[in-house]
């Protein structure tokens, strides 16, 4: 196990108790000495972790505390980078840069042997096909989302007939080869889904729509059946 790991698991630890725990219970529960364990606590002080006690007495740490170069085991190292890269190559331009400069704001903050985790990683993300419908209207639709906005699309069928709608979106799915917008259609009045290489116009506008996109989630997941149009 690395430091980093171990250091990451001692405030795991120390989260589970709420009053002080003894340093032979958390030497024991993390396998290491009481040496390396009185080591590690004032290795995790010196980086601004609120921890209170002593040998002999026990240790707690206070509610708060946020530790960001510790925040992350290997694994979940590599699912952030696997992650950061899928949405780099395959969301739209402005969602793929904020990808990129996550992992570059991560990077910055994590110590040596976990950044080297993220420089030499061995997982990446092949190529896909390409995708239709990547262009600005996914920034318009997630934005959109973000701020409950009625979305006015002109919208083409299959067979290419264009409808006006009224929709309220409060989903983008990314698929392989289409993205989709899941959402209430004002038109048809129930749940639609739209894929968004056929939206031909978009427009955000300033009304917000009546219910809460929490509520339209929950409600549009109780009827997953629905078939996109």
């Amino acid at each position: 196990m690395s430091r980093a790991q171990r250091l990451l698991d001692l405030i795991q630890l120390l989260r589970r108790h709420r009053r002080a725990v003894a340093g032979a219970v958390l030497a024991g529960e993390l396998g290491v000495s009481l040496r390396t364990l009185y080591r590690d606590i004032e290795t995790l002080k010196a980086q601004g972790a609120h921890i209170e006690g002593e040998a002999g007495v026990g240790y707690v740490l206070r509610s708060g505390f946020m530790l960001p170069p510790l925040m992350f085991s290997e694994e979940e190292i590599e699912a952030l980078v696997l992650g950061s890269r899928w949405v780099s190559q395959r969301a739209d331009g402005s969602l793929g840069l904020a990808a990129r400069n996550v992992l570059a704001k991560v990077g910055a903050v994590l110590p040596p042997e976990l950044k080297a985790g993220i420089e030499a990683s061995g997982l990446l993300i092949g190529p896909g096909a390409v995708v239709a419908g990547g262009g600005g209207e996914l920034a318009g639709l997630r934005q959109a989302i973000r701020a409950e906005r009625r979305l006015r699309i002109a919208y083409a069928d299959e067979a290419g007939r264009v409808s006006s709608r009224t929709i309220w979106p409060f989903v983008l799915a990314f698929y392989d080869r289409v993205r989709v917008v899941a959402a209430w259609c004002e038109l048809r009045e129930g749940y639609r889904h739209f894929r968004t290489d056929r939206i031909t116009v978009l427009e955000v506008t300033a009304q917000r729509y009546p219910r809460r996109r929490a509520a339209l989630l929950a409600e549009w997941r109780a009827q997953r059946d629905i078939p996109e149009q």
